[in-house]
């Protein structure tokens, strides 16, 4: 298990002063990628054989997203490793050590000259710390909007920014989460998301989007030119009263 320590600030709020959705995923990850500071004879392989852990899966589940000013615990642990993905908890706590948000997540392992599929040794696997699954409803990683809903409504495109790009060279994961973000209606309160990762968008790529909306339920669909999809998110939520 590795954990941070963060406090919830102005940059990091909505405007009735609480943690924004986004900003947890931006923690979460964040702890998610120190993590490997952890491990250092599974950091010395990665670096060695150019190796990045490209994100497949996240579940995230809120509880209650904290207020302006309080201080909070930020937890990753893996919980399954296999020779060529891995999986982990990350959960925000408040001070009182009680979960806020919770979250799974599913990552495989690439290399980066080539971007193809990695394959861990047994030895470097065996060093890999594993603790217990985090309590919570574990979804499955496919996300599947049912056939009987419309084809949904397809919404103007957006260009990955500069701003969007990290240091493996394509997007953020968590930026496509911020775009999500702006689609509900004012009032929507976010209680869970899945996010299927499908490929990685780059600097200069057009994201389409496509919204569908089935009562406390959305998909949100980011596709490339070709309606094939970068990334397909579902966000369950309370509806706001009409």
């Amino acid at each position: 298990m590795y954990e941070i320590s963060q406090r919830v600030a102005a940059s990091h709020t909505d405007a009735e002063g609480r943690l924004k959705f986004a900003r947890a995923i931006d923690m979460m990850q964040d702890c998610s990628q120190l993590w490997l500071e952890s491990e250092p004879e599974l950091a010395q392989y990665f670096r060695e054989q150019g190796i990045a852990q490209f994100l497949v899966s996240r579940q995230a589940d809120v509880i209650r997203l904290p207020r302006y000013g309080e201080r909070l615990s930020i937890r990753t642990s893996i919980f399954d490793c296999q020779r060529f993905l891995g999986s982990r908890n990350t959960v925000i706590y408040d001070e009182a050590g009680l979960p806020c948000v919770t979250s799974w997540s599913t990552g495989a392992f690439v290399v980066m000259q080539t971007g193809k599929p990695a394959r861990l040794p047994a030895d470097i696997l065996a060093t890999v710390t594993i603790d217990p699954k985090v309590p919570m409803d574990y979804q499955s990683k496919k996300i599947r909007p049912s056939e009987n809903l419309p084809a949904g409504e397809a919404l103007p495109p957006l260009r990955v920014s500069r701003h969007d790009i990290d240091f493996n060279r394509h997007m953020n994961n968590a930026r496509y989460v911020q775009i999500a973000m702006e689609y509900p209606d004012d009032g929507f309160a976010v209680s869970r998301l899945r996010a299927e990762y499908k490929r990685p968008a780059k600097y200069g790529d057009l994201l389409y989007p496509r919204l569908i909306k089935d009562a406390g339920t959305m998909y949100i669909m980011l596709n490339n030119g070709a309606g094939d999809p970068y990334i397909v998110m579902e966000l369950n939520g309370t509806v706001p009263a009409v």
